[in-house]
């Protein structure tokens, strides 16, 4: 399962991917699109979802001999070349602050998908211009655990598919859909031409989402904190619902709103 070469080397070009050692960190990629290049990666959780996901292609495991026995322990097949590496190498491969729990994938990002994937989806949760990453992470990791069949956002005002990403869903980015669409307010209103109703969460909807009708198919659009749902946006919706909140803090972190969201909406489409 292990060798005893130096850690391969990677980035730079297609067919050139000896320019850049693996300690070097990322180059930047363009926001909310894929990366350019293979990805690194990291934790237990993120690095087992990668395994189990036929359309994630991957490259190459770096681990060290405890996290390997962990992945096989869990059931996971090791399905490509492993590099036996110590604790400081792998520190050196991320982020200073980042938590590889002794293990990092490199792997070429997920397909771009679009509107088009969606075929078949009941409840889609989209983003507008939500930045954060960790944010972002977040309600992936909801989205999956509320069985929400995509989440959608903006190529641009959108994190990247990411290492910072990918660790804060929790595996969750290779376990649902990650659309990306370039204009907000078009993709709501080809969703509402397929039959979806369309409702973006504003605290100054006319409603609560209790009261609000759901039909059987629905896309709810949450927007950054601050500047919330765009006006576009909202206008392409055409129906604004808020989130009422009994206590003395009257709104919530959009992580925390999605998942409100979410189980509303599945108990008003019984689902």
């Amino acid at each position: 399962m292990s060798d005893t070469k130096k850690p391969a080397r990677s980035g730079g070009k297609p067919g050139n991917r000896g320019n850049r050692k693996f300690s070097d960190k990322p180059t930047p990629r363009r926001p909310g699109l894929p990366p350019e290049g293979p990805v690194f990666l990291y934790g237990l959780h993120t690095v087992e979802a990668a395994f189990a996901n036929a359309d994630r292609k991957r490259l190459k495991l770096f681990a060290t001999e405890n996290a390997q026995n962990r992945l096989v322990e869990r059931g996971v097949t090791i399905d490509v070349p492993v590099e036996t590496t110590m604790p400081r190498a792998l520190d050196r491969m991320v982020t200073k602050d980042a938590v590889h729990q002794g293990m990092i994938l490199e792997a070429d990002p997920l397909p771009a998908y679009g509107a088009e994937h969606l075929k078949g989806a009941r409840l889609v949760l989209a983003l507008d211009q939500v930045t954060d990453p960790h944010n972002v992470g977040a309600i992936l990791r909801s989205a999956v655990a509320l069985d929400a069949d995509a989440v959608v956002t903006t190529e641009r005002h959108a994190p990247e598919e990411g290492p910072v990403l990918a660790k804060s869903a929790s595996g969750a980015l290779d376990m649902i859909k990650h659309v990306r669409v370039k204009n907000m307010a078009r993709f709501v209103a080809e969703m509402k031409e397929k039959g979806f109703g369309c409702i973006a969460l504003d605290s100054d909807g006319p409603a609560s989402l209790e009261e609000t009708a759901f039909t059987d198919k629905t896309v709810l659009v949450l927007g950054s904190e601050g500047k919330g749902v765009r006006h576009g946006v909202r206008e392409a919706c055409g129906l604004l619902a808020r989130l009422d909140m009994p206590g003395e803090i009257r709104s919530l972190n959009v992580s925390n709103a999605a998942v409100l969201s979410l189980y509303v909406a599945r108990m008003k489409m019984g689902l």
